[in-house]
Parts: C-alpha cells; structure tokens; sequence
C-alpha cells in the first residue's frame, strides 16, 4: 500500500481555496501511485483559525465543503483530510477531526483526543475532545489515526514531562493497529524538528508500527510552520523525508522497512540560521500574499537590523516589490546613509531619501509653547522615530505596500523601541531575533548568498542615531550580556535570583527585568512577530499590563 503524504500550504479560513489545493494534491498523488492520501491537521479550514471557530456558520460551510470535496475526489484515491466540524454536543462549538473521504462519500470522521491549552496553542478554548482515538482498515491493514498532540505524550520518550493522563497511541496499539497516521500543523521554533523526528522515532520503536507523520508548510500570521513531513518505519529507521517549508508530497510504501535512496529524504537545514533565516523568509511571503499585498515598504537606517529586515524582504517579495526609504536627520552619520545605499545597490531594491530636518524644525516650532520651562529629552529623540513612522505609514498607503518593522527581540524586550514610530507597520520580521541572533544571521547570508550586507554595517557599533555620537550601549549592557539575561528570564522563565545565581550582575539583572515588565504596554501595541525561538512575544505571550511582579 502506498500512502500519499500531502504536504500543503494553507490559507487560514479560506475553506474554498484550500479545499482546491487538497483535491489538486490528493489527484496529483494517485497519479504518482498514492493508494490512500494523508493531509495536515485542519488542513480545511487552515490552522490556525482561532476564533473563526465560534461562528456557527463557519463551521457549517467547512462541513457543506468536505461533503463537497468527497463527492468532488469521487474516482480518485480515499484520502484522510483534517477539518473543523461542528461539536455534537454544543459545549464548545467544534471538534478538531480528520475525515475519511472514500468513494464520493465522508465515510468516518476520528477526532483528536489530546488538546494542547500551552504556548500559542489555545485548544480547550474551541474544541471538544474524543474519548479515545480511532481507527479504519484500509488495504488489509488497521490503521490507527492521530492528530498532532494525540502522539506528543510518550511517557518513555518524556518520561516526566507527559502532559496528559491517557496516551492515544498506547491506547491504538493496544487494539492491534498495523500503523499510526498523523495529521500535524506544528509551528516551526528552533530545535524542535529534531525534537520531533527523535520523539516519533522512539514512538515507532516502542509499538513496532511504522508511523506515518504529515506536517503543514507555510506561514500563518506570526506563526511558520516548516513541513518536513516524514515516516519511519517499525524499528525507527527513517523511509522519507519532505522538505523544509516548502510545498511537498511524499509517496510511501507502507510496508518498507529500510531507506530506500537519498532521493526520498528531503537534505536538512544544517544550522539554527539556515532555519532561521527559512523560516523568516516564508513567513513575511505568505503573510504579506494571504493579506493581499505584493509589495513591501521599510525604513533603512544603515543599521544591521533594517539591513537583515531588507534582505528578507527582497528574497521573500522579489527585490522589484521592495521600496526603502532612508531618513536623515541632523544627527545621522554620512556613514549611515552611504551604508544604506550601498545596501540598497547590492539587493537590487528601490530606495528614495526623505530627509527629516524640515519637519524636526516644525514639530519644534509646533511644540515650543507647550514645551516652555522643560529641557530637551527623550521626548525630543522620540518625535524624530515619529515622524519617521509617519512618513513609512503615509508610503504604505499610497503604494498599498506592506509596511515592515525592523526592530530585534532584545530592543521589543526592554522597550528600545518608540511606540508610533519604528514599531509603526504591520508585520515585525526580526521581532522574534535576539540582537546576537540577528548577526549571526547576516554573516550566515553574506557566507552563502554573496557579500549582500555591507560588511561596515555589520562591524559598526549599533545605535538608534537620535543624538550626537549615542550608541546602544550607553543605555543597554553588551548585547551578549543582554541577550543571556533576556533568554533565561523570557524563555527559561527565570526569576531574579536565579539569574543573579547564574553568574549575572544583581543591578544589571534588576535593571533588565524592570524594563522588560514596563515594555509590555508597548508589546500589546507591537505589529505582529514571525516567531523562531521556543518563547516569542506573540500570542504565546499573555502578560499583564497593569501589574506588580514579586519575582
């Protein structure tokens, strides 16, 4: 039996659409010898549609359009699809299920069992859990059907870390089932690919049944979602793999027991920058196309950050779709500028220069009176960030171009950023990379893609350029240090103390979590970020605004 892995990238909410893209797939696949076909996890409606799943109606036409996509794939192979349905007993509106549509028909529908409430995961909200998983037998074969979380709860492989009282898998096994399917859409972070490999690797062992797992590609919002679809078989050893975020389709033979060629298993992503640099491309792709835009606008600064923000841009849009602007002040450098121009020749970009001073003066002017007695600050740095976020507002909607952030991790996690000014725009690309990340990052493309950035803007000390001769540093500890204490405090979720245990400076440490929990109101407010690491500030990310924080 060969089993058709559909690794597809879809549209949250866009039923219709999506229901095209499956039944393209699920022909293409039995054209190339597929007997039964497997999408991701509500591959038909999307993932995620959050809070799409309160709307009854909704819920009707995913329903009204499965039945359509079975009688539409009538003569071609049976196929696994994942969907929303409406819950059968209204105490939350749906079931997150995968359906079996076989001979025109939706033949059995299995729902998921094991519902993740963690992260930027939020299932409880929305669906009704099953009981206990199910199964079908297709080709002589049981075949015992997962979904996602339904394999995440090995007590083996996690040993203490189980989440869940029952295991759906253990349970499926225990019924004698001759494979496990699972239908996924797990978000891409950093390391967790391997996780996941590892885990089902173990899972396969354990049972002695091959397992078959189909993960969803592409971007949704702040989430990436990096394919690499993949089946092992009953010992553990790896049959095929699909690449990374891209589309794919697989085709299994399910009783193979040993790899058979390099041709089947898709070349991984080597290093934590090649992923990183993927996945940030794939997500500004496919949210500024879902969204309807072709084209893109940023501001360029002659920094590393709107450098690396650029040349995601350009290889995700195409360089032709993408327009910077460069905005002098009085207290930008020549080098700055000659920077930037330098960068935007290498990418190929279309740049124009709209020079701040002019309206420096007038907003001065403007405020002059009301500002009588007071001394010039920060507030005075801050209009010059406004104003440039004006004019890149004013860009965006003139040319109906996507306005893209450019600011880093480290500066969104001690507020280093201006409120209605360059964290003015709709999608924050790097929002998600710590500041020594974002380096990391530029040498990896200027090693493999050609000396794209300007090796002056990467060795060059970072500042924000809003008064004579400022660096970051005269605010902010060494970003190596600040990138440390940021990971153990919002990733390891560590108190002070632990911190300060960890080798840290008590005042430092005090100082950075302090700016952190006073930044949040500015996060409520921040576009949204495509996130890499394990803990973003997204929608995994639910502090409080107005709070007193012990720890």
């Amino acid at each position: 039996m060969n089993i058709g892995i559909l690794q597809l990238n879809v549209t949250a909410g866009d039923i219709v659409g999506n229901a095209d893209k499956i039944a393209q797939a699920v022909v293409s696949a039995g054209e190339q010898g597929a007997d039964i076909c497997l999408t991701s996890e509500l591959a038909l409606t999307g993932y995620p549609p959050r809070d799409l799943l309160l709307y009854p109606e909704f819920l009707r036409q995913a329903q009204k359009h499965l039945e359509e996509l079975a009688a539409r794939l009538k003569d071609s192979v049976p196929v696994l699809v994942g969907t929303a349905l409406p819950s059968p007993n209204g105490v939350r509106p749906a079931v997150n299920a995968a359906a079996l549509l076989s001979g025109g028909k939706v033949c059995d529908t299995f729902v998921k069992m094991l519902l993740p409430n963690y992260d930027v995961f939020d299932e409880e909200r929305y669906f009704m859990p099953a009981e206990s998983p199910g199964s079908f037998t297709f080709g002589g074969k049981r075949i015992g059907v997962t979904i996602c979380e339904d394999i995440w709860n090995d007590k083996d492989f996690w040993k203490d870390r189980t989440r869940y009282g029952n295991d759906p898998v253990d349970i499926l096994c225990q019924h004698g089932v001759d494979m496990i399917v699972n239908l996924s859409a797990s978000p891409f972070n950093l390391g967790k690919f391997e996780t996941r490999e590892a885990m089902i690797k173990a899972c396969a062992v354990r049972h002695k049944v091959p397992v078959f797992y189909v993960n969803q590609t592409g971007g949704n919002d702040d989430l990436v979602f990096d394919g690499r679809s993949f089946a092992v078989s009953h010992d553990g050893e790896l049959l095929i793999r699909a690449a990374a975020f891209e589309e794919d389709i697989l085709i299994v033979e399910s009783t193979v027991t040993a790899v058979p060629g390099q041709d089947s298993v898709r070349p991984l992503l080597e290093k934590p920058v090649e992923e990183a640099f993927a996945a940030l491309v794939t997500g500004t792709r496919d949210y500024a196309t879902k969204c309807g835009f072709k084209k893109a606008v940023l501001a360029l600064s002659g920094g590393i950050d709107s450098a690396l923000t650029a040349v995601v841009a350009a290889k995700a849009l195409g360089p032709e779709n993408v327009t910077v602007a460069l905005m002098p002040s009085p207290h930008s450098s020549r080098g700055s500028v000659d920077d930037s121009k330098d960068l935007v020749q290498r990418l190929g970009i279309t740049a124009m220069i709209l020079p701040i001073g002019p309206l420096m003066e007038e907003f001065d002017s403007t405020l002059s009176d009301a500002f009588q007695g007071y001394s010039s600050d920060v507030t005075e740095e801050n209009l010059q960030s406004r104003i440039r976020g004006v004019l890149m507002m004013a860009l965006s909607n003139k040319y109906g171009a996507v306005l893209l952030t450019t600011g880093n991790k480290s500066e969104l996690a001690v507020g280093y950023c201006t409120i209605y000014g360059d964290m003015s725009g709709a999608l924050a690309v790097i929002a998600d990379l710590p500041k020594t990340m974002v380096y990391a990052v530029s040498e990896y493309v200027n090693a493999t893609m050609g000396e794209l950035i300007p090796r002056s803007i990467i060795d060059k000390a970072p500042s924000a350029e809003l008064r004579p001769g400022q660096v970051d540093q005269d605010s902010l500890p060494p970003y190596d240090i600040l990138d440390e204490i940021l990971h153990l405090r919002v990733e390891k979720r560590f108190s002070v103390e632990e911190i300060v245990a960890a080798g840290h400076d008590r005042a430092t440490v005090e100082r950075i979590t302090h700016l952190v929990k006073i930044a949040e109101f500015k996060r409520r407010q921040a576009a949204p970020g495509i996130k890499v690491t394990d803990r973003a500030f997204g929608t995994g990310w639910r502090m409080p605004v107005a709070c007193r924080v012990p720890i």
